[in-house]
């Protein structure tokens, strides 16, 4: 219904405590393949995210829906509400092989409807059930919340909390995530988390060209992610897709055109050059290594190498500015 008739066919939907919509929707299925990933399975309680995240490679995901990438994915949310019987179903299935699950891959878990829902607290109520080994990563402090859960998961079961945190820099972070909590904010939970014995670390995801590329400021993040006790960082240069390269790209000619000539340079493809992320990755591996905080497992190999020199400033690529 809703892929074929777009916001048209949200009937019932209704606002709560912000200025989304959200449409409660039935899925046939919770748990979803993929491909190409660094895990085979992702769990998304909900379509769309209010944290608004300019860069968010997830917003062409809402145009599967007839839904658009830019304004629609901030502020027509869908909530799976059959998500977590559906979950059960599949995980007491004999052909389930407790493989490892990513939730959050698509939209924020721990957006603030959340609260209301509480859909991801039952899908780790469900995960830890079935001792099905888990990855989160979410930009939500409450996630403290469901301590508990996560601490019931992690007895039975292998589980790894990723905390988005790309900057501390607050011009940044109001430019580039506008519906997020203040990174500091979630840098607390992380300690909290920490303390309460989870394996909790953060990623630095992604690194924004001209946002938050500078030494400067990628120290500073590194820095606070080492004092808020995370034990480990693994980060990322952004990339750009279709649908998110459009919103993106009409973003900065909206709030920054002079930016936009530079940044369309940068990526001509998807990805920017190959020496640009190698020397940005360098430069976080350098300030890890000075600050004591390790890489995340996944990021130790093939890169440790590059990341252990000296790191060379990304303007030697051709990239200058970061306002």
């Amino acid at each position: 219904m809703v892929r074929d008739g777009g916001v048209a066919a949200l009937t019932e939907a209704q606002r709560r405590a912000d200025d989304a919509t959200y449409q409660e929707v039935d899925c046939r299925s919770a748990l979803n393949r993929v491909k190409g990933m660094p895990f085979d399975w992702t769990l998304n309680p909900y379509r769309g995210c209010t944290h608004a995240c300019h860069y968010c490679y997830a917003r062409r995901y809402h145009t599967q829906f007839e839904l658009n990438a830019s304004d629609e994915f901030a502020s027509v949310i869908l909530v799976k509400r059959n998500f977590v019987d559906v979950l059960r179903r599949e995980l007491n299935r004999p052909s389930w092989r407790r493989d490892q699950v990513a939730v959050g891959t698509a939209t924020d878990p721990y957006q603030p409807i959340e609260g209301h829902y509480r859909l991801t607290r039952r899908t780790l109520e469900a995960l830890a059930e079935a001792r099905n080994p888990t990855g989160l990563v979410t930009k939500g402090p409450m996630i403290v919340r469901d301590r508990d859960v996560l601490a019931d998961l992690t007895r039975v079961a292998d589980c790894t909390i990723y905390m988005s945190v790309p900057t501390v820099d607050d011009d940044a972070w109001r430019t580039l995530e506008p519906g997020t909590a203040h990174p500091i904010q979630r840098l607390r939970a992380v300690r909290e988390l920490a303390g309460a014995g989870l394996n909790v670390g953060v990623l630095m995801a992604p690194i924004v060209p001209g946002f938050s590329s500078s030494r400067a400021k990628i120290e500073r993040t590194v820095k606070a992610i080492a004092d808020h006790g995370a034990q480990f960082v693994g980060c990322n240069v952004m990339y750009l897709q279709d649908g998110t390269r459009a919103h993106f790209m009409e973003f900065v000619e909206r709030e920054f055109p002079a930016m936009r000539p530079g940044l369309e340079r940068l990526y001509g493809r998807k990805y920017p050059p190959d020496a640009y992320v190698r020397e940005i990755k360098a430069m976080v591996g350098t300030l890890q290594a000075r600050y004591g905080v390790a890489r995340r497992r996944r990021d130790r190999a093939p890169d440790a190498a590059a990341e252990s020199t000296a790191a060379a400033a990304p303007e030697q690529v051709g990239f200058r500015w970061d306002p």
